[in-house]
């Protein structure tokens, strides 16, 4: 591994490939905050799919490129007089001391239950923090991953069930729920059948994002997991039916079936 120095000398040399190419490089000089933000996102989400690959290669190679655009953007503040990349970390350095006044101050907090509940009641206080408990979710976020984090923000103010096993009553009221709805959605005395199913849906996905965290199971790694499973799986029935000159829409379901229990036994 690198010595402190050579950490400190890799980031400097970053800046000043980003200060180079902000100058000299066509494509680079006309970013802007919007223009740069979706390749953002995807860089996120390449980090991601290396994550839940467990791939060491790339998970090196694209938490460089979301560094590369934490530092993008800090060029663009600087060129405007807004704020620098010392700013940025300095402010990141500030906030981090703050909010772990348990190593940096006299506060106990022995589990990482008290330490997340500090956290929350810290970011309460901050002159610049949240203004609720909630408002620290972000809009934009995907719905399951916002699910799961207005559960757990909920829970670090103690807004949770006192028994794990409880939240199981929840999820089967939920799903008696949604079957009565989707029983009564398309009848002529219920117009709005479909608008209130939908609802009921919401609410049982809601209650077993809920029973996951309560069993500190992921349900976005979980539902990711299973649409790559899924996606290999039918990936191999429609490869064995172009092997076998028949296209996926001629095939009965039971023969696509087949293909996929094959692939489901070959571990796929």
């Amino acid at each position: 591994m690198h010595t402190r120095e050579e950490k400190v000398e890799a980031f400097g040399r970053l800046l000043d490939i980003i200060d180079t190419l902000r100058v000299q490089c066509p494509w680079d000089k006309k970013q802007t905050n919007e223009s740069l933000r979706p390749n953002t996102i995807e860089e996120v989400y390449e980090l991601c799919d290396a994550i839940l690959k467990d791939d060491t290669k790339d998970i090196c190679k694209e938490l460089g490129d979301v560094i590369m655009h934490t530092v993008f953007y800090s060029r663009m503040g600087e060129e405007k007089g807004l704020f620098d990349m010392a700013d940025v970390c300095n402010q990141e350095c500030e906030k981090l001391i703050f909010r772990h006044p348990h190593i940096y101050g006299d506060v106990k907090a022995d589990t990482q239950e008290k330490v997340l509940q500090n956290w929350e009641q810290l970011k309460l206080k901050e002159k610049d923090g949240n203004k609720s408990v909630l408002s620290g979710v972000p809009a934009s976020l995907p719905s399951l991953i916002k699910a799961y984090r207005i559960q757990d923000k909920a829970r670090n103010v103690g807004f949770d069930w006192e028994k794990k096993e409880d939240v199981w009553a929840k999820v089967k009221e939920e799903i008696g729920e949604f079957e009565a709805e989707l029983k009564n959605m398309d009848t002529a005395a219920n117009p709005s059948g479909k608008e209130k199913a939908e609802g009921e849906l919401g609410d049982l996905i809601f209650s077993l994002v809920n029973m996951a965290r309560l069993y500190k199971l992921n349900p976005d790694t979980a539902l990711e997991h299973t649409n790559q499973k899924f996606i290999q799986r039918f990936n191999y029935v429609e490869e064995h039916s172009i092997k076998a000159g028949r296209p996926l829409k001629d095939m009965s379901l039971e023969e696509m079936d087949k293909l996929w229990n094959e692939a489901k036994s070959l571990g796929k």
